[in-house]
């Protein structure tokens, strides 16, 4: 009776039935197809990017095991730092400014070979490009390695080259940018003294150019060719985003000993800056001078303001005969009330190098033990800056900053290769 009651029902129900099981097969079909689909897609996306990691057999650096180096592995420490010391692993792993004018003959071949990564590695990334200044010198690999760590497609890149650097250097230096179109030299160089006002107009000279070739980028960052990021790009990004339109750098109220530095007015004799018994007219406009680093993280306004507000000019003309200005002009920008992201002069707004996101440098005279600002340099100190060595990486990817410094491939190549490899395998384990 039930089933003679069931089939009548579907038969006074024909069409609606066969309608419903059509779309019902339709649904599962559909949910078999992109499932697979998804497979496919997330394997070709594996394919895609499993060629730009760095291998563990590349390079004469991948003798050592990287992995036990960032978890700290004594023993693995202890084996980098006698081949670092060896002269066959520092020949072998040296490339010279020849080798890269040869490998940037192709620059399709050059890109490929040295893994650049060809297109942005998320929208979140591509919606969100970086200006950066680099500013050279010296040490051909050392900048390579550094843009080749830093480089998105969507990112643009200024770099400055030093007039006093050697022929070979700037001709390697140009072979690189040549193969970029978001890399370029800029259009104003300088010939940059140590602790001189070229230093600071090197990082102006960039801010224009960077402003003038795109609208689109939404911070600036500086940095030299001996430093290293020790994020991700895409770390770098959700960083910059956190900022909500303001700035990271050091400001802090100018300690006594370093007064001298603005109170006199300073010359260039024979490429080295020296003091005048001049004295210095006060700052203009009654701008209080503050303390701070030459390495900065700030919005495209704050860029802005720099180059057009009268403020800024007065500010910038007046910096020019002091001694190291790099230190001290960032830091006073940050506190004048109508640049945007500003903070307050009082010392209770005061910022630490420790406590902004733009570089991580060991001072020598601030190692040590538990009660010391950063454990002892497991590296080499140059001015008193520690030069890394790979025993500092475990510390290093603990702390907040965007960028480290100093590097040298030709001290501790291991400490860079060992940063290459975590940082490419971190944004693309994103990706997969």
């Amino acid at each position: 009776l039930v089933k003679t009651t069931v089939n009548a029902n579907l038969a006074s129900y024909p069409l609606d039935y066969r309608r419903f099981r059509r779309v019902l097969l339709a649904g599962a079909l559909m949910c078999v197809f992109m499932l697979t689909l998804s497979v496919v897609l997330h394997e070709e996306a594996q394919v895609a990017y499993s060629w730009l990691e760095f291998r563990d057999d590349e390079t004469p650096e991948d003798e050592c095991q990287c992995e036990k180096v960032i978890q700290g592995d004594v023993e693995e420490i202890g084996r980098a730092k006698v081949l670092t010391i060896t002269k066959n692993f520092k020949n072998k792993t040296h490339i010279s400014d020849k080798s890269y004018i040869e490998l940037t003959n192709d620059c399709e071949v050059f890109r490929t070979t040295r893994k650049y990564l060809p297109l942005p590695l998320s929208e979140e990334e591509e919606a969100f490009p970086v200006a950066y200044s680099i500013v050279v010198h010296h040490k051909v690999q050392n900048f390579e390695r550094l843009l080749r760590s830093i480089y998105a497609p969507q990112n643009f890149y200024c770099i400055h080259v030093d007039k006093k650097a050697p022929k070979s250097f700037k001709t390697a230096i140009d072979s690189i940018v040549s193969c970029f179109d978001n890399v370029f030299i800029a259009s104003q160089l300088e010939k940059v003294i140590y602790a001189s006002w070229s230093r600071v107009q090197a990082d102006i000279n960039c801010m224009r150019d960077l402003l003038q070739i795109s609208s689109n980028w939404k911070y600036f960052i500086n940095l030299c060719g001996q430093d290293f990021p020790i994020k991700t790009n895409l770390e770098i990004v959700r960083a910059l985003k956190a900022l909500g339109g303001g700035n990271s750098l050091e400001t802090e109220v100018m300690p006594h000993n370093k007064e001298a530095r603005w109170k006199k007015s300073y010359r260039m004799v024979r490429d080295k800056i020296q003091k005048t018994n001049q004295d210095k007219k006060p700052p203009p406009l009654g701008i209080k001078i503050f303390s701070g680093g030459a390495y900065i993280v700030v919005s495209r306004a704050y860029v802005r303001f720099v180059l057009e507000d009268p403020k800024a000019q007065a500010l910038i003309s007046w910096s020019n005969d002091t001694y190291s200005p790099d230190e001290f002009l960032w830091a006073t920008m940050q506190r004048i009330p109508e640049v945007p992201g500003y903070l307050r002069a009082n010392s209770k707004y005061d910022i630490t190098d420790i406590f902004t996101i733009s570089r991580l440098i060991k001072w020598a005279g601030h190692e040590g033990a538990l009660d010391a600002v950063y454990p002892p340099c497991q590296g080499t100190h140059v001015r008193a800056v520690c030069v890394y060595g790979a025993g500092d990486l475990q510390w290093m990817l603990e702390q907040r900053h965007l960028f480290a410094n100093k590097f040298d491939t030709d001290f501790d190549p291991i400490a860079i290769r060992c940063l290459e490899k975590y940082l490419r395998h971190r944004a693309l384990i994103k990706q997969h």
